[in-house]
């Protein structure tokens, strides 16, 4: 019973056991400590100093007890590659020396992906062909004035849509495209009669605009970002997600910038920063595709390198952006530092006033981002009164208390302490009061969640939550129960148990699964069983079959599981009719029908 595709069982079960997981997973992650069957390494997922990130060679999953991830061999893949289930299974093959077979469903998925690409590429040549018509006049001098070569056009792709409402529609459908896909492709809107019925024609979406092309780093185009020539708005006009572009996980001039030899990459915050960088030398610059960077686009930059330097434009959006940037960062363990523009507006301002060697000057000393963090903390501060100078002071603290070194914590307080004139010590004794308090929450905290340990059942993704926490840790155990050992079937069958029983959609779908799989005889292995749940389905299972279980008397830990749910059930469908005995009763004659 696959879910999300159609490619035989046999094919994945065989592709799965032909991946060993640690062989696979050690291709991207250094492993290097080994505890039982688990072997442990950084995340490779979020940032971290100490490995929580396991392999269990026995299972063949992966889990991250830090940020929650987890899964089987091709869920990994398609995380790490962040790339659809069909392309993660072709890259396993390609590997392991096998065909995907392909179904009529496959094919048309795979046809409308590989038209959508050569739709945006030949949409990328037809903007750029338009740059060099007369009809594209002021996007030259935009690009003149802003001192943009033509061979970073040529780099970069970049083109031009005139101010005209059919101009890429009508070309492209000379081309033998048609009107449905050029809107699938967010490339036109159609067109609504005043009574709202849509039209048999369609617009362009990107009009009066420099056109920048953005390439995944396959070399394909998946969408595009236009800027607006004038001083309307929107300022950058960005593709809507389709099915092969999506915002949160892309950023423009990536594929260039992975290859560069320097160990940093430069986050700016427009297009033409990028290109102006790229132009002045610095072939390592990347922008996000929208207003603020994205935990996604963090975490695929630490797959490329581990040093970011933050060059956002000073004006105060600029400031306030980077500040929400660091912490993002952050916490895809990358190393972070700012750079202060001064009085330039921008990095292409900068380079302009200065040059690119004083820009290189600036790049090299950036400011550590504790140090602007600090700065900024200090410049929204009036220092000239003492209550100025003790808020400043408790916002300063606030900051380094989250600091995890104590030579960190010492020599940023000595800084704060200065400026206001006080001694490091006071700054240090501030410090520690502020640090054993946060660790008394936690502590405070960790025992609530102890002594109330259904709300450790949770699932952290709000589509997978419980409507029910406690029936739901009964249900889990029945899944967990299975999985361990499929023969338990016969206990599920003999107490007449079923998927309606469940309070949760998702467990419910994942006993389903287990059953077919168990039924016509197909492997339960827990690899098998989530190769193609979405990715917080595989690290919800993960999560779920890490947790300990018996293995004393199964056939009896199954039944309880089951007496579990089914009381919670009565409980909840008849509190105020039900007495405890009862419901013991009506539990007892469901197990003798």
């Amino acid at each position: 019973m696959r879910t999300t595709s159609s490619i035989p069982d046999s094919f994945l079960d065989e592709l799965i056991n032909k991946s060993d997981i640690f062989d696979v997973v050690s291709g991207y992650v250094r492993l290097t400590k080994r505890t039982g069957s688990n072997v442990f390494g950084l995340c490779p997922f979020h940032g971290e100093k100490t490995p929580s990130f396991s392999v269990n060679t026995d299972k063949q999953i992966f889990y991250c007890f830090g940020c929650q991830k987890g899964g089987g061999v091709i869920n990994f893949i398609r995380e790490i590659e962040n790339v659809p289930f069909r392309d993660a299974v072709e890259i396993l093959a390609k590997r392991a020396g096998m065909t995907v077979p392909s179904s009529d469903a496959d094919n048309e998925i795979a046809e409308k992906r590989r038209r959508m690409f050569q739709l945006n590429r030949d949409a990328a040549r037809h903007f750029h062909e338009l740059l060099s018509s007369p009809l594209a006049q002021s996007a030259r001098d935009y690009l003149a004035k802003r001192g943009i070569s033509k061979a970073m056009v040529t780099r970069f792709g970049i083109g031009a849509a005139p101010e005209s409402w059919n101009l890429l529609v009508d070309s492209m459908i000379k081309r033998g495209y048609t009107l449905e896909e050029l809107i699938e492709a967010g490339l036109a809107k159609p067109r609504q009669k005043k009574n709202n019925e849509i039209e048999n024609s369609a617009y362009d979406v990107f009009r009066n605009r420099l056109i920048f092309p953005v390439i995944d780093t396959r070399g394909n185009v998946i969408g595009f970002s236009g800027r607006i020539i004038d001083d309307g708005e929107p300022k950058y006009l960005n593709s809507r997600e389709t099915l092969v572009y999506n915002k949160r996980r892309s950023l423009f001039a990536l594929n260039i910038a992975k290859k560069t030899k320097s160990d940093t990459f430069i986050l700016v915050e427009g297009n033409i920063d990028v290109v102006a960088l790229h132009q002045a030398g610095f072939d390592n610059t990347v922008a996000s595709l929208g207003t603020a960077l994205t935990t996604e686009q963090a975490h695929l930059i630490s797959r490329h390198i581990n040093k970011v330097a933050i060059a956002y434009d000073s004006d105060e959006s600029g400031k306030n952006a980077v500040l929400r940037t660091i912490p993002i960062l952050e916490k895809a363990g990358l190393g972070v530092k700012v750079i202060d523009l001064g009085a330039c507006g921008d990095p292409d301002d900068y380079i302009k006033k200065h040059g690119a060697d004083a820009f290189g000057l600036l790049l090299e000393r950036g400011d550590d981002h504790i140090d602007y963090q600090l700065l900024t903390i200090k410049n929204n501060h009036n220092l000239t009164t003492d209550s100025g100078r003790l808020s400043y002071v408790a916002s300063a603290t606030d900051l380094l208390v989250t600091l995890t070194s104590d030579l960190e914590r010492e020599l940023y307080g000595a800084k704060v302490a200065n400026i206001v004139g006080v001694s490091p010590e006071a700054i240090k004794t501030e410090i520690k009061r502020k640090s054993k308090k946060k660790d008394n929450q936690k502590k405070k905290a960790f025992e609530r969640r102890v002594s109330r340990p259904t709300i450790t059942n949770q699932p952290e993704t709000r589509s997978l939550r419980y409507n029910n926490q406690y029936s739901a840790a009964a249900e889990e155990g029945v899944i967990r129960s299975l999985i361990q050992d499929p023969t338990l079937i016969k206990i599920t069958s003999e107490m007449k148990f079923s998927e309606t029983e469940f309070t949760s959609e998702f467990l419910s779908k994942i006993y389903k699964m287990l059953i077919y799989r168990i039924e016509t005889d197909k492997l339960t292995d827990a690899s098998q069983l989530m190769a193609e749940l979405e990715r917080d389905e595989s690290s919800q299972l993960t999560s779920i079959i890490q947790k300990p279980e018996t293995t004393q008397s199964r056939e009896n830990t199954i039944r309880e599981y089951i007496d579990k749910i089914r009381t919670e059930n009565l409980r909840v469908r008849q509190p105020d009719e039900l007495t405890l005995l009862e419901m013991f009763e009506k539990k007892r004659l469901l197990r003798e029908e």
